[in-house]
């Protein structure tokens, strides 16, 4: 029986998001909540992070990879 080798999720730090999406800290974040005064910013599609730490949160590469692609996609069928 042959294993396969699936390779270990890659965590992205709130840095490395910003620099890979072209958004700013308070952007992403209000992608993330809902705020009745800016209901334009929530994007339920995109990406939560995950619990690193007790005060450590990061994002999965996968997931805003293909956050990515689909906002790309999106952008090209406009």
């Amino acid at each position: 029986m042959a294993l396969k080798f699936q390779p270990a999720p890659v965590i992205l730090r709130r840095k490395q998001v910003e620099a890979r999406t072209g958004l700013s800290r308070s952007t992403i974040y209000s992608k993330i909540r809902q705020n009745p005064k800016r209901p334009g910013d929530y994007d339920p599609t995109f990406p939560l992070p995950v619990s690193i730490g007790a005060k450590a949160v990061g994002w999965v590469e996968a997931e805003i990879d293909a956050w990515l692609t689909a906002q790309i996609e999106k952008s090209r069928k406009a």
